[in-house]
C-alpha cells in the first residue's frame, strides 16, 4: 500500500484498527489496551521510518504467550 502513496502509518492502521472498524470491532481488536483481543509483533527496527521492517518478524506474543522458532513461528 505504501507503494501507492499510503504512509507506513496509514498502511499499519489500514490492518488494525480501520479494519477493526469495518468488522464494528472497534475497541476490540486492532488496538493494545487492556481487554482487547490483541497479538503483538516484534521487529528490530522501526515500521514507521520503514515499513519493510514488518516483514522481519522477530516473534510473535499471543494470549501473553511469546512464540518463535528457528526458521518459522508457532501459534
Amino acid at each position: 500500500m505504501t507503494e501507492f502513496g499510503m504512509s507506513p502509518l496509514e498502511t499499519i492502521k489500514s490492518a488494525t484498527s480501520r479494519a477493526a472498524e469495518m468488522l464494528d470491532a472497534s475497541g476490540q481488536i486492532g488496538i493494545l489496551a487492556p481487554g482487547a483481543y490483541a497479538d503483538v509483533v516484534a521487529v528490530p527496527g522501526d515500521p514507521l521510518a520503514d515499513i519493510k521492517q514488518l516483514g522481519n518478524v522477530q516473534f510473535v506474543m499471543k494470549d501473553g504467550k511469546v512464540y518463535k522458532r528457528e526458521g518459522k513461528f508457532v501459534y
